[in-house]
């Protein structure tokens, strides 16, 4: 939440504007969010008996028994607007089909709004927030790796536009956010490794002890959901201190700095190139793998520069490998790198600014001095080098598929609900349309058919 205050005095020529934003919004560990013996969440809708959620489809699927059942336990009135929302379906239409669904709802000035699901469902679901009234209240339960650690650790919502990663977009603060890891026991192993990136992202620019971790655990991390399958005490203490760190760190870099008014960010190693290489391929390659591409090409050009010691260059480019992550990409080539560098110059005033991972590992510096040259010469070698690595560099997992295009609904007898149990449960709920859509974007990133309607 936040508060924005001012005064105003006369000038020799008109009048002088000075304030402050106050901002205040919390983090809470809460495993079993949706157990009804947790009464926090429920709390915080008391006081309006009834509460709109948000909802990524695939999550509904796995848990809308269980939620439902937690808001009759608790005799709040619960509404739900479910949607798939992935890389091509991150539009202004769905962004309006859930504002259509706050508006039929009918949310009150200071009603927060729940949000449940990935990174790419709070990015569009905070965006509508932020545009509903201006500013309505809105609270976040993450259910990915890089929900968790990453997108809503930010106060950044944005959806795509233009073919370009999250163009329209705003500074919104939660109420407040639930951090509940116990989502990861049914989040498919691709999406572990997609979240797995950034953790990577995070440590290597900031903090050695969470990369020596990761460096340590790194298959025991993925093949047990970060210690919440089955896995020793041994795994789960290590997968704690590592996302606990993770999220501290990137709220270190992040908070002192919430509006990007300083254009240096650790937090940007791996987003120079990926906000537009990740939308080239079709299908579109995952947020994780387009950023271990864009941060093992930094990787090698820092060690071209001997700002990166060969050792801990192997170690990180090892460390990508082993997780399953790319790379590398057919289409990550000289003339992609010359169109991303002069789309991210805009972004950032002017400036490559560009981090980059220095020995040892946990520090980074920013480079302005990067000639197309230099770029060019650099992907050569880069190429070369990650083709002698298992799958030549290759990701496992590493495009969007029909659990995250925003078009395909998850199986529900797959999850042990029958079709006719889902129908049941479905009554007062929205469902966007797009669900029901397979229309490709146009050059403007748009994708037809988006609105919220009752079912």
């Amino acid at each position: 939440m936040s508060d924005m205050k001012a005064t105003v005095e006369p000038v020799s020529n008109g009048f002088a504007v000075t304030g402050y934003e106050k901002i205040e919004y919390g983090f809470e560990f809460l495993d079993g969010v949706f157990d009804v013996q947790n009464p926090q969440l429920a709390k915080c809708y008391q006081k309006w008996q009834r509460c709109l959620a948000v909802m990524d489809y695939n999550i509904f699927t796995l848990y809308g028994k269980a939620i439902q059942a937690y808001f009759d336990h608790h005799q709040i009135k619960l509404t739900i607007h479910k949607t798939m929302i992935g890389e091509k379906a991150k539009t202004m239409e769905t962004l309006l089909s859930i504002v259509d669904s706050m508006n039929d709802f009918g949310v009150f000035r200071k009603e927060p709004v729940l949000v449940v699901g990935g990174g790419l469902v709070t990015d569009v679901a905070g965006f509508a927030c932020a545009s509903y009234r201006r500013n309505t209240n809105y609270i976040r339960i993450p259910t990915t790796v890089i929900g968790l650690i990453d997108a809503s650790v930010s106060i950044k919502v944005a959806v795509n536009y233009g073919g370009c990663k999250n163009r329209l977009g705003a500074y919104h603060a939660p109420q407040h956010t639930f951090l509940d890891f116990t989502f990861l026991r049914t989040l498919p192993v691709g999406q572990i490794r997609n979240g797995f990136a950034e953790l990577i992202k995070i440590s290597s620019c900031a903090d050695k002890t969470t990369f020596d971790l990761l460096d340590k655990y790194c298959e025991q991390m993925i093949t047990t959901a970060f210690g919440r399958l089955e896995s020793s005490d041994e795994i789960k203490v290590a997968a704690d201190k590592i996302c606990k760190a993770g999220i501290y760190e990137m709220l270190k870099l992040e908070t002192p700095n919430l509006h990007e008014i300083m254009l240096d960010r650790v937090i940007a190693y791996g987003h120079t190139w990926s906000p537009l290489h990740e939308l080239v391929p079709n299908p579109p390659l995952r947020h994780g793998h387009a950023i271990s591409i864009d941060m093992a090409y930094s990787a090698t050009l820092s060690r071209k520069r001997n700002l990166l010691t060969e050792e801990d260059h192997m170690r990180l480019l090892r460390l990508f490998s082993r997780a399953g992550l790319s790379m590398d990409h057919p289409q990550f080539d000289a003339p992609m790198l010359d169109k991303a560098t002069a789309a991210i110059l805009r972004t950032r005033d002017g400036k490559l600014r560009l981090a980059v991972p220095i020995s040892p590992i946990g520090e980074c510096v920013f480079l302005n001095d990067v000639s197309h040259e230099e770029m060019s010469e650099v992907l050569e070698v880069h190429k070369k080098l990650v083709g002698q690595f298992p799958r030549e560099g290759k990701g496992l997992d590493a495009f969007v598929d029909a659990s995250d295009t925003g078009y395909n609904v998850h199986d529900a007898s797959a999850a042990g609900t029958s079709g006719a149990e889902e129908k049941q449960a479905e009554s007062n709920q929205t469902v966007p349309v797009s669900l029901r859509s397979q229309k490709p974007m146009d050059q403007q990133g748009r994708l037809g058919g988006d609105v919220a309607v009752r079912v």
